[in-house]
């Protein structure tokens, strides 16, 4: 298994007090660290490419992210959304690391990848940044997969706490990829209601604070997981977000630790049965940084056995 990340990725600083803080990264990159992690393959992430970018995102909206990055101080893109001078290049290899698992796992280099990198991507639109997210790094990925690997279906599965609204955005209407998404609601940025369901594509399990993880399991046991079967997905990209936790400071749905690697095994067995068991994850959020240690070694272990 591989695990792509690069020290750009630390770079990038929305601000004193920001939760999306390099802090967070750091505490990836220890849990990491330990020794049942020992056979890892550890990449350094390339930089997206502005075609790569383009698949998913428009050019005009890419030439105002290059544009906004900022030579000193921040640059505040929307309430929640800075830019500091490490920015851009942060945002360019968590989108490069994406593309790059993904040329790695069809090309038989490895079978499942893990993308510790920031800032997040599924709040990105084709054309918005916001919710702390710069470029779209699963839709890129997804994007990428489709036009240079000519994959007919990919599947996003997405387990952050809040919906990623920007993916369900850019695939709406694309029949060659399917969006599963289990989420708080109510909650940030407000989408993600049972009844969005694009062209058939779209796959939404919202839940209300406090669920808990039998709610969690149930929502994936029994909507997610078979309609991702229906769909008999070439390539599965996982949204992994951890702030679902009960310690997450951001949101209320109360999972553990556990939730993650069993909701990673049910994945696991998805790719085995049509994918040929290709996985790519990247990071999206969590914001305790003791649930994310956990929650990212639960789920790398799970991908890793």
């Amino acid at each position: 298994m591989r695990l792509y990340t690069h020290s750009a990725c630390l770079e990038h600083d929305p601000g004193e007090g920001h939760p999306e803080s390099s802090a967070r990264l750091r505490a990836v990159l220890e849990a990491l660290d330990d020794p049942r992690f020992a056979t890892l393959d550890r990449i350094d992430a390339p930089r997206a490419t502005r075609e790569q970018l383009e698949h998913a995102h428009d050019a005009d909206y890419i030439e105002r992210i290059f544009a906004s990055a900022p030579a000193d101080g921040h640059a505040r893109l929307d309430p929640d959304t800075v830019m500091s001078p490490g920015s851009l290049q942060a945002a360019l290899r968590a989108a490069g690391a994406a593309c790059a698992a993904v040329d790695a796992v069809l090309q038989g280099e490895t079978t499942h990848a893990f993308c510790a990198v920031r800032p997040p991507g599924h709040h990105a639109t084709r054309n918005e940044a916001m919710g702390f997210c710069l470029f779209n790094n699963v839709a890129v990925a997804a994007a990428h997969a489709l036009a240079t690997h000519g994959l007919e279906r990919v599947a996003i599965v997405d387990f952050d706490v809040h919906h990623g609204n920007g993916t369900q955005a850019i695939f709406w209407n694309e029949p060659r990829v399917f969006y599963a998404s289990s989420h708080q609601v109510p909650l940030y940025p407000g989408t993600g209601t049972a009844n969005e369901h694009g062209c058939g594509n779209i796959a939404n399990a919202p839940l209300p604070p406090d669920a808990g993880s039998d709610a969690f399991r149930a929502a994936w046991e029994e909507k997610l997981l078979p309609e991702l079967d229906l769909f008999h997905p070439q390539l599965l990209l996982i949204s992994a977000g951890f702030d679902a936790d009960a310690r997450d400071p951001l949101a209320q749905l109360q999972l553990v630790p556990d939730d993650y690697a069993w909701l990673t095994q049910r994945l696991v067995e998805l790719a085995d049965r049509h994918a040929d068991g290709r996985i790519v994850s990247a990071l999206e959020g969590g914001y305790d940084h003791d649930a994310l240690r956990e929650g990212v070694a639960a789920h790398v272990v799970a991908l890793m056995a």
